[in-house]
């Protein structure tokens, strides 16, 4: 979507700043133009079908087979011992996560519209990048939220000493019923998958990363495992979905003769750049 003629015109500083921030929300509403997007969609579908079915099932497993074991091997919950991971578990937290992204679109958006040239392509590039990692975050801990309140699943030890790991309460929408799936997973899986997916060089770091912050969870009695592989599912199919979102608008991503999707090789992303440039022209 190009920029009106009156703002694209002008030079001074509050009608870039407008100027951008239109044209980067209004590219991730536009319809998808990439001319592989179907074999892109095809491929992305079979993937998350397969990851669906074969960790559908290992959460069936896990309920009925490790989930109450597992929780009676953790340490008590509130275990003064335990003060570390309650901060590291924190840094999985899709409220952190999320507000720290925003805050360096919010920078982005501040600076791009006072700088020119190839300062100003490199940054709208880095801008187009952390979009993507926003919404591939936002988009499965909004669905996650969903779940969890229709579930309703209590956290373990909720509701007695023992370990009752079919304890549920259909739309309660409280805290102590909210165990399924986790948070913390979901929000650590998909910043993981987005980093990896965007930077491929990153991707052992946040592997780590996620294993930590999933396993924060388990050591605090704050899930069942069964709802931090659910959580993690979740987060990395929503991420691809996201993925894939972006590449079919040209937004970060190229996408393959065969459908794969990679990371987009330049400074910035297409249609966004050109506007860009006429409207922001010194």
């Amino acid at each position: 979507m190009s920029a009106p003629a009156d703002i694209a015109e002008s030079r001074n500083y509050p009608s870039r700043l407008l100027t951008l921030s239109w044209l980067s929300l209004a590219q991730l509403a536009r319809a998808p133009s990439h001319s592989r997007r179907a074999e892109a969609g095809r491929r992305a579908a079979r993937h998350i079908l397969l990851l669906a079915a074969g960790i559908g099932l290992s959460i069936i497993v896990l309920m009925y087979a490790l989930d109450a074991w597992e929780i009676a091997q953790m340490p008590t919950r509130g275990t003064p011992a335990l003060w570390w991971m309650r901060i590291l578990t924190d840094f999985g937290k899709d409220e952190y996560v999320l507000g720290t992204l925003a805050a360096l679109l919010i920078v982005i958006a501040i600076a791009a519209p006072a700088m020119n040239g190839i300062q100003r392509s490199l940054l709208l590039g880095l801008g187009t990048r952390l979009q993507f990692l926003f919404v591939a975050v936002l988009f499965p801990v909004l669905v996650g939220e969903v779940i969890k309140w229709v579930v309703g699943r209590g956290r373990p030890f909720v509701g007695g000493a023992e370990a009752n790991v079919f304890n549920f309460s259909h739309f309660a929408g409280t805290q102590a019923y909210s165990s399924f799936p986790s948070g913390h997973s979901i929000t650590a899986a998909a910043l993981a998958f987005a980093v990896a997916a965007v930077w491929p060089g990153a991707k052992g770091a946040v592997i780590v990363y996620a294993v930590v912050i999933v396993s924060t969870r388990l050591v605090l009695l704050a899930h069942h495992p069964s709802d931090v592989v659910a959580g993690a599912l979740l987060g990395v199919v929503g991420a691809m979905g996201v993925r894939y979102w972006f590449a079919a608008r040209r937004l970060g991503f190229a996408i393959h003769r065969d459908g794969t999707i990679a990371p987009l090789v330049g400074p910035s992303s297409g249609r966004l750049k050109r506007v860009a440039r006429g409207a922001f022209a010194p």
